[in-house]
């Protein structure tokens, strides 16, 4: 209610009060209870008053409520900049132009917003220095297998190529049986891998953190394609020999322990069966790689009680398959497992270990304000023993495992 109002009403009714309380100790005082007709005569006129004051302030106080409601149904919210150009179209400042008047002034009732009317950086801003991207590869293959370093160009290594084995039981006085093998001389050269860019002087010095960043980006990039040379090297230079290539497959044909043998054979029953064939061989698996997809996959297989069977393979963060680690690694293709003992079957040569380097001397970098970083390694992989090592793909061996 407007505060002007309420003040009226409320000294009508003080006066009412004070006159009504004066007839009443009148009549107490007057035995009869009888009231002078002068007292109730201006009663009566104050009441009347009151009505017609109270009638008149209650219809001005409906006008006001109306009219608001108008205004506000009729408000269209405008910015600064809008509520700016309307006023001066409709000639706020139409006197001063003509020279009628020095002066011009107006109000400007408009809401303000950033979006509307701040230009450029006008509130603060908190500039987070650390570049965002997705990760490299937690885990490299390099990290999987022995490691050594070498000053040479040619890494050579005997290989056992064939043995003849005529070993057995003799009788006395009988001449021996005569065992013989073949060994070859078998030699890789160090490959080089790596990468470069270019970048401005002037990224680099008014970025702080761009130099720490590259030096951890860029390797983790040339890592991630050691890793497939290692695993998928088709062993012609410049490409390393990978263990893929170079692995001894899993036996699809009836050679194998489990052919035909294994009821809706799954990932689960094949891994089982690669690790057979290395035992056979006299080797124990340390590592067994695939890629994510495939783990999980395997992680989901359920028994014919529909209930998971990832209690077999993940008995706490390692996972896990009849107690060999399981190690994944997108390098690794879809579809496609190794089982392996790679501290045996192979070793990973470094000849220069992977440096990040950042130089102007490379073509017109000094004439044109311009910096080149590159990412190098030099190294070589020696497959020692292939048959340590058991490879395949899931489709085929899942086939050669299924009953007829």
């Amino acid at each position: 209610m407007n505060e002007e109002l309420k003040n009226q009403l409320d000294q009508i009714g003080n006066l009412v009060d004070s006159k009504i309380e004066k007839a009443f100790n009148s009549a107490k005082d007057n035995a009869r209870g009888e009231v002078e007709a002068s007292l109730k005569s201006e009663i009566s006129n104050l009441s009347n008053e009151y009505l017609a004051k109270h009638e008149a302030i209650a219809k001005r106080m409906d006008e006001m409520e109306v009219n608001a409601k108008k205004t506000l149904a009729g408000a269209t919210p405008k910015s600064f900049k809008g509520a700016l150009d309307a006023a001066i179209k409709e000639g706020a400042i139409e006197a001063m132009l003509k020279g009628n008047s020095n002066a011009a002034s107006f109000e400007v009732k408009a809401d303000m917003t950033m979006a509307a009317d701040f230009t450029g950086v006008v509130a603060g801003e908190t500039i987070v220095p650390q570049f965002k991207y997705d990760p490299s590869r937690s885990i490299h293959i390099r990290s999987l297998i022995p490691n050594g370093s070498t000053d040479a160009q040619t890494i050579r290594f005997p290989k056992e190529s064939g043995y003849s084995d005529n070993a057995a039981a003799t009788a006395q006085g009988s001449t021996l049986g005569q065992s013989d093998f073949d060994i070859t001389a078998t030699s890789v050269n160090l490959e080089k891998i790596g990468t470069y860019m270019r970048i401005t002087e002037e990224m680099l010095n008014d970025t702080p953190p761009l130099s720490s960043s590259l030096s951890a980006r860029v390797p983790g990039k040339v890592l991630s394609v050691e890793d497939t040379e290692i695993l998928n090297g088709d062993g012609s230079s410049p490409n390393l020999d990978g263990l893929f290539t170079d692995g001894a497959a899993f036996v699809t044909g009836a050679g194998g322990a489990f052919y035909q043998s294994i009821e809706s054979a799954n990932e689960y029953d094949v891994l089982v069966a690669a690790l057979n064939q290395l035992a056979l061989s006299n080797y124990q698996a340390d590592t067994i790689l695939l890629n994510p997809t495939d783990l999980h996959k395997i992680v989901l297989l359920k028994s014919t009680a529909n209930e998971y069977l990832r209690q077999q393979i993940y008995t706490g963060v390692q996972p896990t398959i009849m107690g060999i680690p399981v190690t994944v690694n997108t390098a690794v293709t879809a579809g496609k497992f190794l089982v392996g003992n790679l501290a045996q079957a192979t070793q990973l040569w470094i000849r220069e270990n992977l440096a990040v380097s950042f130089s102007r001397e490379d073509s017109t970098n000094f004439r044109d304000g311009f910096i080149t970083v590159k990412a190098q390694e030099r190294v070589a992989l020696t497959n020692y023993q292939p048959n340590a090592i058991v490879q395949g793909t899931f489709s085929t061996a899942k086939t050669a495992l299924e009953t007829p």
